[in-house]
């Protein structure tokens, strides 16, 4: 992690962070999302901090500088993505909050949103992040069995760097 995400972090863990504030791999995802979203999202700070939330100058700098740096490496020639997902003790990557992250920004444009998800190629690039919803009591909205789950999350969080960029690709046209 960078010493920006770092601060970043750290300050979202802290007690001067809004209540309703976002953590650090929701907020990437979630910042993803916007970038992704071919219409302006006039209001993503008041879901990414929570409304009427009051942030730190340079916390909004920092935030402002990930847009920046998800913006670039999603329109470059040769289109990347780093997205900041935890890590498991084990060593594989926890993709889950970045996921709800980034389908917090879909709610912000629903509607077009859904549009993508019901095309062919929408649903197959969207798969390898909605595979990681599961509702309040911990079950998989995809219905995978308790056994599948551990593999299944692992190889959709693989794509995720792959797919995200086609995503972007195909809603900005």
């Amino acid at each position: 992690m960078t010493d920006i995400l770092t601060e970043l972090d750290a300050y979202l863990r802290s007690e001067d962070a809004p209540p309703d504030c976002l953590g650090l791999s929701d907020l990437d995802g979630f910042l993803t999302g916007v970038v992704c979203t071919p219409l302006p999202v006039a209001n993503w700070a008041e879901v990414a901090f929570g409304a009427g939330a009051t942030v730190p100058q340079r916390i909004m700098e920092i935030v402002e500088q990930r847009l920046t740096e998800i913006t670039a490496g999603l329109s470059s020639k040769t289109p990347v993505l780093e997205p900041v997902f935890w890590q498991a003790p084990e060593g594989h990557s926890i993709a889950m909050d970045w996921c709800e992250g980034f389908m917090e920004a879909v709610k912000l444009k629903v509607t077009i949103w859904d549009e993508f998800g019901q095309s062919e190629i929408g649903a197959k690039l969207m798969l390898p992040i909605l595979v990681h919803m599961f509702d309040d009591d911990g079950n998989s909205m995809f219905g995978l069995a308790q056994e599948d789950i551990d593999g299944t999350l692992d190889a959709a969080s693989e794509a995720i760097p792959q797919v995200v960029p086609l995503i972007y690709r195909e809603m900005r046209g």
